[in-house]
């Protein structure tokens, strides 16, 4: 048993150091052969770096809003094809329907309306910012329900809502270009050319999904915001429920209640959406599925590729090597030990354009992280499924040349030039 397992050993690595030294001999042609395969492993490498990166970005963000909360709104989260068309005939969410949770809703603890309205421009005496800046109406209860905390003065309140009051909370990316190096609380700044009282600055929330600043947006009392914008457009509902554990109760009697209210008939589905972190996160991973398998998609065409490449030069090798294996056959090599050199060299070289994709992959996910400042991941299990696929790719393109050169007849291959 131990003669046999040293055999065996010993085959083995010299097999392997045969299969090095056949790529150190053509290095520039074994690289550009394997071209295919370290494209679709860095390619692999790099999303699925980006997807985890992503994934753990929206995980946070999402618990930001808290264990006991969810929204209610008119229209979907989604991806892709949205007909928006058929969302805009719904009926608008109005205060009354907040005062209609509060009231009929056991399970509920608080309830917040808001809209937003993008690509706006704010300024100062001195200073603007760009038209980016998102100003949010709200109801005082949005500062419990949307899980933002204030760093500085406060939020605005039930007074200033009722009175209609002109302040203004902002966040940090509006304080560094408006009051950099200054206190902003109690300094003015126009919003559609009306002066607002700074009251509240917000904690540094950094960006959502690693894309959209949470910091550049400012709020107002949802009153004022309508003389701003107009009162026609649809409120996005924030609901919290009294406990964690009755989170699941309070969506059911807030959908119930909205059912009633918009008279959606028994057997007819909701005119209305209820998100939820879970639901948003199932909504986020059912697009990284989707970039997932289109990732593989790549690789797998590109493996193809450099699988082709692999069994081409394969070939090559056996023919400029048909003498050496017909003297190694001749000094008492059996088939197997040809084969398995042969099919150790393909495999090598597979493994290795994976193992090159995976640094690359790497070196991609570094750049975009110091680029851009988005925090990319690279899970494990893609590092192992990609080599392991690699290889494979080495060894089903492998075999065919390394099954031909096993069958060579020693004699006449001897005679070959």
């Amino acid at each position: 048993m131990l003669r046999r397992f040293r055999a065996s050993w010993l085959a083995a690595t010299d097999n392997l150091r045969l299969a090095v030294g056949t790529f150190l001999g053509n290095p520039l042609r074994s690289l550009l052969t394997l071209l295919g395969i370290v494209i679709g492993v860095m390619t692999v490498i790099t999303m699925m770096a980006l997807i985890e990166g992503l994934r753990l970005k929206v995980n946070k963000d999402l618990s930001q809003l808290g264990a006991n909360t969810f929204q209610v709104s008119k229209w979907p989260v989604g991806f892709g094809r949205v007909n928006w068309r058929k969302y805009a005939m719904r009926k608008n969410m109005t205060l009354e329907d907040v005062r209609a949770i509060l009231e009929t809703c056991p399970s509920v603890l608080q309830v917040s309306a808001s809209d937003s309205e993008g690509g706006q421009k704010l300024s100062t005496a001195n200073m603007e910012t760009r038209p980016s800046v998102d100003v949010t109406g709200a109801t005082p209860e949005y500062l419990e329900t949307s899980g933002i905390s204030i760093a500085s003065g406060r939020f605005f309140g039930p007074v200033d809502e009722v009175d209609g009051r002109q302040v203004v909370v902002v966040g940090m990316d509006v304080v560094d270009a408006l009051y950099p190096g200054m206190n902003p609380i109690g300094q003015q700044l126009r919003i559609k050319g009306r002066p607002f009282t700074v009251v509240g600055v917000t904690q540094r929330r950094g960006s959502f999904l690693g894309m959209v600043s949470m910091d550049n947006e400012v709020f107002v009392p949802l009153r004022v915001y309508k003389l701003l914008y107009g009162a026609g457009g649809s409120l996005q509902l924030s609901v919290q429920a009294t406990t964690p554990e009755l989170l699941s109760k309070a969506q059911e009697e807030v959908s119930n209640l909205m059912r009633r209210r918009r008279e959606v008939a028994p057997l007819e589905p909701n005119d209305f959406e209820l998100h939820t972190n879970e639901s948003m996160t199932q909504t986020f991973n059912s697009l990284s599925q989707v970039i997932t398998i289109a990732s593989f998609g790549v690789c797998l065409l590109s493996l193809v590729v450099g699988g082709i490449g692999i069994l081409n030069i394969m070939l090559v090798s056996v023919t400029e090597r048909t003498k050496e294996i017909g003297i190694r056959k001749a000094l008492g090599a059996r088939k197997a030990r040809i084969l398995g050199q042969f099919a150790t060299e393909a495999v090598m070289m597979a493994l290795l354009g994976g193992a090159i994709g995976v640094g690359l992959g790497f070196g991609l996910a570094f750049l975009v992280r110091w680029v851009l400042g988005f925090n990319t991941v690279v899970p494990a299990w893609a590092v192992f499924l990609s080599l392991g696929m690699s290889s494979g790719v080495g060894l089903i393109f492998g075999i065919y040349p390394a099954a031909r050169a096993a069958r060579l007849d020693p004699v006449e291959a001897m005679r070959s030039e």
